[in-house]
């Protein structure tokens, strides 16, 4: 009987030497976390492509029936396209021509309001001051065209030449320093800090300046070669611009003229 017993306990012995022991699937969860990147299946990341900038056209966007400059390529605000005498040939005369219309045009805007301003206040204040109006026998202002320039003070055009000079060396200075955040009439004077922070709000506006400057060229020189033409002064010619609608009707009415 003992010897049945202990042939039965050796058998059962033996026999679970080939039974996988339970805690095996344990073990190899382990395993699979311990492993390598490299062994783990791993799902594709979309990578960040860029999608490349719009081929530049080849005509003008001004003029299409020309081909548009090699050196207008689209980086500067209001560029397109226009340069028909073919005066940039490179970026850097881009840049400067750039920096003369963006002088230009704030001068003409200034001018554009003083012009007609002249017109109507000039009179008004050279008699409470005892002077001489500059206005000649038709109102008109002193120009290339009109004349009188010779009846302003000497003083005033010294006073202009230096103010003028200083500002353009300032500015050529500031544009030499190759500041990362230059750009072409960046003197750095914002006193009421109307220039945005925001890159979107900063390029439409330096796009509404070039516009109202371009604008204001045109604008000064029609005061001029109309003055010249028709002999009167914009004001006297088109009051409704520059004066209250009512002041308008009552010099007209005063004059004969009927507004129907």
């Amino acid at each position: 009987m003992k010897l049945s017993i202990a042939l039965l306990l050796a058998s059962a012995a033996s026999a679970t030497a080939f039974v996988a022991p339970m805690t095996q699937p344990r073990t190899l969860a382990l395993r699979m976390a311990d492993a390598t990147p490299e062994e783990t299946v791993t799902s594709p990341v979309e990578e960040d492509v860029t999608p490349p900038p719009p081929a530049l056209p080849k005509m003008s966007q001004s003029l299409p029936f020309m081909e548009r400059p090699a050196a207008l390529d689209g980086t500067l605000v209001g560029d397109v396209g226009f340069d028909p005498l073919g005066f940039a040939k490179t970026k850097a005369d881009l840049i400067n021509y750039r920096e003369a219309e963006v002088k230009h045009a704030r001068l003409a805007m200034l001018a554009a309001a003083g012009w007609p301003l002249s017109e109507l206040f000039d009179a008004k204040i050279a008699n409470w001051m005892g002077m001489t109006p500059l206005l000649d026998a038709n109102d008109r202002a002193p120009s290339l065209l009109n004349g009188g320039l010779g009846k302003v003070s000497p003083v005033y055009w010294v006073a202009c030449l230096v103010a003028a000079a200083a500002i353009d060396v300032y500015g050529i200075s500031k544009a030499r320093k190759n500041e990362p955040d230059y750009f072409p009439g960046n003197l750095g004077i914002d006193p009421f800090g109307l220039f945005p922070k925001d890159a979107a709000a900063q390029e439409d506006m330096k796009l509404k300046e070039l516009k109202n400057g371009r604008l204001a060229m045109i604008a000064i020189s029609a005061f001029a070669f109309q003055e010249f033409v028709s002999k009167f002064g914009v004001v006297s010619e088109t009051p409704i611009f520059f004066k209250p609608i009512g002041t308008v009707i009552k010099e007209y009415t005063n004059s004969g003229y009927y507004m129907p």
